[in-house]
């Protein structure tokens, strides 16, 4: 506190963080083409001056919180659970598409007033920036080490299971629990690759 009742002022990381999820909810409440530097700053309790020592449009913010919030697959080390690191890694998308950022990213590209830009932004920026994400990740890992041709991994194999909990989701309006991922991971993925399960 400053001694005379007022808030504590917040800088650095914490600062930080409490504007990237202003960001994220107000994205999410909004949509990109309302999204603003007012806003953001309202809603993170800063003012927009701060936001613009940093970026330059909002939407820059959006992206700078979705990079520092998307989670990476870590595979297994020794490359020794193709089968588990895929189940996990899918996991690893439904617990994201649950969190704010995944929210954000459900707002981003359902908005029918997208901007082109700003999608593509998102996976040069966020996706493709983070190494790759979820079975591209483990599948990638797995073929650097031998277990499959790597000439297998086209972006149709690669893109298997994120689309299979999709369109899961899609038609049963929940999302898929960890026997629809292992089911999807030994019936699409494995087989695509030539190897079964287990």
């Amino acid at each position: 506190m400053d001694g005379q009742g007022g808030r504590t002022r917040r800088r650095g990381e914490e600062l930080i963080k409490a504007i990237h999820a202003a960001v994220l909810e107000e994205v999410a409440e909004v949509g990109v083409g309302r999204l603003t530097m007012e806003g953001i700053g309202r809603r993170a309790a800063t003012p927009r001056t701060t936001l613009y020592r940093r970026w330059s449009d909002p939407v820059e913010v959006l992206l700078d919180a979705l990079y520092h919030a998307h989670p990476v697959e870590e595979p297994t080390p020794g490359a020794d659970d193709l089968r588990g690191d895929l189940i996990r890694s899918l996991r690893l998308m439904v617990d994201w598409m649950l969190s704010p950022a995944g929210r954000a990213v459900a707002a981003i590209l359902t908005d029918p007033q997208r901007r082109p830009e700003v999608s593509k932004a998102l996976y040069e920026k966020v996706f493709a920036g983070r190494g790759g994400t979820f079975t591209r990740t483990v599948l990638r890992h797995y073929a650097e080490h031998g277990h499959f041709p790597a000439r297998l991994l086209t972006p149709v194999v690669a893109d298997i299971g994120e689309a299979l909990v999709i369109k899961r989701m899609f038609d049963t309006g929940r999302l898929p629990a960890d026997d629809d991922l292992a089911d999807i991971v030994d019936q699409a993925i494995l087989p695509a690759i030539g190897l079964g399960p287990g």
